[in-house]
């Protein structure tokens, strides 16, 4: 069975404009609604595909954390190619870890870091979500139980390289965090099964800037742009959004 490939989205609307990245194994329907939902309030809005990712899962093997890094430059570099200065971040997973050292790497003119990890405590987590992701690509491709078991054993067995790299990835960024002078929004899921959820509040404890705000979301998990609360989640961004202060 052939899969139909994501592909990056830019919904053009006013000047204001924000980058939405996904998450580790996601793609571009991550952040899809929560794009449209702005666009329909004035923001233009962009996401881009990390290489490996929305692809099968020994393509994401082929990848890493510093290609994914570029990816985002890009598409940061696309957004101010189209003529847009002022430019929020909001990022799930991977993709808000991404965000928050875009936030001291680069100017931007706020964060949103929604269910980021920032301890690599939980390789369980991560290497199970791993497996899910592939398991179910194989499933999609039409493949029969004992095959997609043995390509998905192969899979983790040829994964560790690329777990170690996230690691020192997401180490590296909460290392940095304590400089980041941005106003940030973070979100949690306070159902999360993917991360240490103990990682909002040390984000929200080491930025340094005064503008800053957490919200709790009771009822969802990791992928917090698809769960129960995704309506809350979004007006609660651009409420946030709203009251930044933005020169156009």
């Amino acid at each position: 069975m052939k899969i139909k490939q994501p592909e990056p989205f830019t919904f053009e609307a006013g000047p204001r404009a924000v980058l939405l990245l996904h998450g580790f194994t996601g793609h571009s329907a991550d952040v899809r609604m929560m794009g449209r939902f702005l666009e329909k309030r004035g923001y233009t809005a962009h996401a881009p595909i990390y290489r490996g990712h929305g692809l099968p899962p020994e393509e994401l093997l082929q990848a890493t954390p510093e290609q994914w890094w570029e990816d985002v430059e890009n598409a940061l570099q696309h957004l101010h190619d189209l003529g847009h200065e002022e430019i929020a971040v909001a990022g799930l997973s991977l993709g808000g870890v991404l965000g928050l050292k875009l936030a001291y790497s680069e100017k931007i003119k706020a964060i949103i870091p929604m269910c980021a990890p920032m301890f690599f405590d939980n390789k369980t987590q991560l290497t199970r979500g791993f497996k899910t992701f592939a398991k179910e690509y194989k499933q999609l491709e039409g493949k029969d139980v004992a095959t997609v078991k043995q390509e998905v054993e192969d899979l983790f067995e040829n994964s560790a390289d690329l777990f170690k790299q996230l690691g020192s990835f997401i180490t590296d960024v909460k290392n940095n965090i304590d400089t980041i002078y941005t106003p940030t929004f973070v979100v949690q899921a306070r159902k999360d099964e993917m991360i240490n959820t103990k990682s909002a509040d040390f984000i929200y404890d080491s930025v340094e800037t005064d503008e800053k705000h957490i919200t709790w979301y009771e009822e969802s998990g990791h992928v917090i742009t698809l769960d129960k609360e995704k309506d809350k989640l979004y007006q609660d961004v651009y409420q946030f959004l709203e009251s930044l202060d933005w020169e156009e």
